[in-house]
């Protein structure tokens, strides 16, 4: 699995956690799962991103588009 990229996250002041990626909203935490997120990304801050938005590569993408169910 290639390492994941181009996630950032934003602290907001009412303790909400914003994950984007690419610039975009990927997803929005609050309350305990921000406090979980924020302690668990010093790590592995992208791969540790990509799981908790659930957005990251599984290596078969190109595949899937030749199944004949996705015709």
């Amino acid at each position: 699995m290639p390492p994941a990229h181009g996630f950032t996250y934003e602290e907001r002041a009412d303790g909400s956690v914003v994950i984007l990626h690419h610039g975009r909203p990927a997803t929005t935490l609050r309350g305990g799962r921000a406090a979980e997120f924020l302690a668990e990304v010093d790590a592995d801050p992208q791969g540790v991103m990509a799981r908790w938005t659930g957005n990251y590569r599984r290596g078969n993408e190109r595949m899937g588009k030749n199944h004949p169910r996705n015709r």
